[in-house]
């Protein structure tokens, strides 16, 4: 049995970063694809992470999460989400450090 990759908090939130700021200023980032380019043969079990980063991500407006089009409070949606990169990305350096978890 193949040893479990480890994946930080930190990599998930700058992959999603990375991912969001490559689509800007047109187009919007699946959950999946950014599961897909960390992990590309578990990549569901990185879901829920996703989900939870962006979460953090938009509450410091570093990412918008849309539903349908719309901006959605971070705290309260469901469904199918997609992501493009916030006002806060442009105006502010985000500093991770280890431990930090966003």
């Amino acid at each position: 049995m193949a040893k479990k990759k480890r994946i930080s908090d930190e990599s998930v939130v700058e992959m999603i970063l990375q991912l969001c700021a490559a689509a800007y200023p047109d187009q919007q980032v699946r959950p999946e694809d950014v599961a897909i380019a960390i992990n590309p043969e578990e990549w569901q079990s990185l879901l829920k992470r996703v989900r939870l980063a962006a979460r953090q991500l938009a509450e410091m407006e570093y990412v918008d999460i849309l539903r349908k089009g719309e901006r959605v409070d971070p705290d309260d949606f469901k469904g199918v989400y997609r992501l493009v990169i916030g006002e806060a990305f442009f105006a502010r350096p985000l500093v991770l450090t280890p431990g930090n978890d966003a």
